[in-house]
């Protein structure tokens, strides 16, 4: 694993750790390039690459066989996700263990999105395990997996405090979640806040910064509405006039997320996991700015 070096608050020297996420390919031209971005982020020795996985039955397919497949091709370690959605605890258990015979032992473990759309109220699915927290403990159950789970630094949108978004996170620790990969964000200052929550609430497993890497600004808008990350103003002031303008929405994009991790690195966080949404130019060129260098060499 390549680890570039921080300075912390203290003045230690700190490793810094990345993680990619990807989705799976829909059709043979998006699964070029998921293998192109792929191949491309994968001597960099990411700690993990994960798949995402829907509610529906083609796109779980999908993302199984591509978890086993970037396993297979890469030797790094490849995380799946996991929902509760729409799936019993018996054809979850079975997902795991087809993902083990394959030597996959790390999950993503989500409740997942209401099938109705992310403002439906969400219904636990009938013989399944209920929430993020019962996917966890019956992983867990199993003590070779490694289980990553949500977090929010904003709070979750169904989350009307505080207190109640930082009991849900804390539910999925006792029931022993390793680290928590959070929602998205653009401003250091909510993420070191969120971590001083999340610290004084006795929650001491490693909170992940999620850096997205959209370029479609309107895309990154509506994606921020149903997930209830915000964007600031001056994001909006930055792209505004950019729609038409490829090449500049690409350079502020990357010059955003090489700030943003350059901030939180300056303050003591030691990973971050991309949304890359399959391209890997950003996620390259913001690991090459926090001292990430390519090796040569099998990956594994």
């Amino acid at each position: 694993m390549t680890q570039a070096i921080a300075r912390g608050n203290s003045g230690t020297l700190r490793p810094i750790e990345v993680s990619f996420e990807f989705f799976p390919p829909k059709n043979q031209a998006m699964e070029d390039r998921l293998w192109q971005s792929v191949r491309k982020l994968a001597p960099l020795r990411p700690n993990f690459m994960s798949v995402t996985y829907g509610a529906g039955g083609s796109t779980r397919d999908r993302t199984r066989k591509t978890v086993v497949q970037m396993a297979q091709e890469t030797g790094i370690e490849v995380a799946a996700h996991l929902t509760c959605v729409e799936a019993s605890a018996k054809e979850i258990d079975h997902v795991v263990q087809t993902y083990k015979s394959a030597g996959i032992n790390h999950i993503v473990a989500l409740r997942g999105d209401p099938t109705s759309g992310i403002d439906g109220k969400y219904e636990p699915t009938a013989d399944g395990y209920p929430y993020a927290s019962d996917l966890v403990a019956a992983l867990k159950k199993s003590p070779d997996t490694i289980v990553s789970v949500a977090a929010y630094s904003e709070r979750h949108p169904e989350s009307a405090s505080w207190q109640v978004e930082l009991d849900n996170l804390k539910r999925k620790v006792d029931a022993g979640a390793d680290q928590a990969i959070t929602q998205f964000g653009f401003e250091p200052g909510q993420m070191i806040d969120f971590l001083d929550r999340v610290r004084g609430a006795g929650i001491n497993i490693p909170i992940v910064p999620g850096i997205m890497l959209q370029p479609n600004f309107e895309g990154l808008v509506r994606m921020s509405k149903m997930c209830g990350a915000s964007i600031p103003k001056w994001m909006f002031n930055l792209f505004e006039g950019t729609k038409d303008d490829l090449v500049t929405r690409q350079l502020l994009t990357a010059n955003i997320a090489a700030e943003y991790c350059t901030a939180l690195q300056a303050a003591g966080f030691r990973r971050f996991h991309f949304y890359t949404l399959n391209n890997a130019d950003f996620a390259y060129a913001t690991c090459r700015v926090l001292g990430l260098k390519p090796q040569t060499g099998d990956a594994g």
